[in-house]
C-alpha cells in the first residue's frame, strides 16, 4: 500500500505540471504543416463526393424526364 501511495505521489504532480501549459510558445511550423496536410486530404475527399452527388442528381432528373415522356 505504501508503494502505491509513493507511485501516485510521484505521478500526480508530474501530470498536473504537464497539463498546466507552462512554456507554451504557440504553434510551430510542424503543426501548421500537419494541419495543411490534413486540409489537403479533406479537400481531396470532398471533390469526388461532390462529383458523385451531382451525377446522382443528374441521373435522377434524367430518369424522371424519360418517365414522363414514355406515355
Amino acid at each position: 500500500m505504501r508503494a502505491l501511495a509513493t507511485v501516485i505521489g510521484i505521478i500526480a504532480p508530474a501530470t498536473a505540471f504537464a497539463a498546466s501549459g507552462a512554456g507554451d510558445e504557440g504553434s510551430g511550423i510542424f503543426v501548421w504543416i500537419f494541419l495543411g496536410f490534413f486540409a489537403v486530404i479533406v479537400v481531396g475527399q470532398l471533390i469526388p463526393a461532390v462529383m458523385l452527388i451531382t451525377g446522382l442528381v443528374k441521373g435522377i432528373a434524367a430518369k424522371a424526364e424519360t418517365k414522363t415522356e414514355v406515355k
